[in-house]
């Protein structure tokens, strides 16, 4: 072989060996990377000593979770956050969350506790440990009055707006093929989609499309009832037993002085007036009745 040629030879394996090297390190780096996704979540004792409780809240599902006028949190989730803080003797840190990040905030760490009207679900169990229910749902869907969908049957060919991350986009992505779904981000921006005209009707739970459409005259909830009768949950990490079992003891100590019917009252009654019945969303105790 000529000297060229040798040289040619020598030039294509060190031109090898450097990709592989390449493709070795970036597998490296992407596992490294899907690794850092799981940190490892605070313990009980740890947000003691810390003095603040994080805890992972919507920012714009009112009267649930919500920002105010003042800047302040408020809503149902907000004011049992509120009273877990107190009772673990902290101070609460509020950190707003999508429903499509919250499984991600819980494995990462970002937040010790998601208060942020989640329902409970099996294959959000199996991310994620919930403890006892505090509230009752299933699905709605709220659509224009000058239209109204008082059948999810109706929807079929047209186009519905939901929130990515939740029960009404997969309930309606298994059950109904033929409805459009048109999806957000944040809630505030899917019901700006439904004022804009932009879909036919919004799905997300009937607690809260009963809510929104009370407060925007013109909207009403044609299907106040859909799928499964469904549970709302606080949820932490995978496998942080510790607080899982004391926010448990907390909601059954709660029983006795109807917390949860008077969160009710002071966050959800003024929404609701004589629309719902509290008794038939509330859950005291972790006991659903």
């Amino acid at each position: 072989m000529s000297k060229k040629g040798i040289i040619q030879r020598k030039l294509i394996l060190v031109s090898t060996v450097v990709l592989v090297l390449a493709m070795a390190l970036t597998a490296c780096g992407k596992k490294s990377s899907d690794d850092d996704k799981k940190s490892t979540a605070r313990t009980l004792q740890e947000i003691k000593d810390s003095g603040e409780v994080v805890i992972g809240v919507f920012s714009d599902k009112k009267p649930f979770g919500y920002v105010d006028e003042n800047g302040e949190y408020q809503g149902y989730d907000v004011y049992f956050g509120n009273r877990i803080a107190k009772d673990l003797g902290v101070e609460v840190k509020y950190v707003p969350v999508e429903a499509a990040s919250r499984v991600e905030y819980l494995r990462s760490a970002k937040v010790d506790i998601i208060l942020a009207n989640f329902t409970v679900n099996e294959e959000r169990a199996k991310q994620v440990d919930f403890a006892l229910p505090y509230m009752k749902v299933a699905l709605g869907i709220v659509s224009p009055d000058s239209a109204l969908i008082t059948d999810p049957e109706q929807l079929n060919g047209k186009t519905l707006i939901i929130s990515k991350g939740t029960t009404a986009e997969t309930y309606f992505a298994e059950n109904y093929p033929d409805v459009k779904l048109l999806k957000f981000d944040q809630y505030s921006e899917a019901y700006n989609a439904l004022l804009d005209g932009r879909g036919d009707a919004l799905s997300t739970d009937n607690t809260e499309v009963l809510a929104w459409a009370i407060e925007n005259k013109g909207f009403s909830v044609g299907v106040d009832s859909l799928g499964n009768q469904d549970t709302i949950a606080a949820a932490v990490q995978k496998g942080n037993t510790e607080l899982l079992n004391w926010i448990n003891d907390e909601i059954r100590s709660l029983a006795d002085e109807q917390f949860f019917h008077k969160a009710y009252e002071e966050t959800l009654a003024p929404v609701y007036g004589d629309a719902a019945n509290p008794d038939n969303l509330v859950i005291e105790g972790g006991v659903i009745e």
